[in-house]
């Protein structure tokens, strides 16, 4: 059966592109791909994205969250994407505090002093 015939695959489908992952037929799934099984019968795989672009990707989702482009949102709502920029990881990646600062038109010591201020 293939992947976008199943009715089932319709539920996940929000969750597999907000992580920028894709459906794959069952017949098409490789090593690294995530089964989806039902009842013990392989339906489909999900393939997920390469980490190259993951900060771009995880600023797309914030943006859209919060309704605006980073560099166009208050200090308070900076502060917030900073907040759901390190909840979902972002910083663990080379060169995440200077693309988001670049990204929301700061520098990176307002990026750092938003990062302290969440964790203290």
């Amino acid at each position: 059966m293939k992947a976008t015939k199943h009715h089932l695959l319709a539920t996940i489908a929000p969750l597999i592109s907000a992580i920028g992952a894709s459906l794959v037929d069952a017949d098409r799934v490789k090593p690294g791909d995530v089964p989806l099984e039902l009842d013990g019968v392989l339906i489909a795989g999900v393939r997920l994205p390469a980490l190259h672009g993951a900060l771009d990707r995880m600023i797309e989702g914030v943006e859209k969250e919060l309704g605006a482009k980073l560099f166009e949102l208050s200090r308070t709502s900076k502060q917030r994407a900073i907040r759901l920029l390190d909840e979902r990881g972002a910083f663990t990646l080379r060169r995440a505090v200077e693309d988001v600062a670049d990204a929301m038109g700061v520098s990176r010591i307002t990026v750092y002093n938003y990062l302290n201020s969440l964790h203290r």
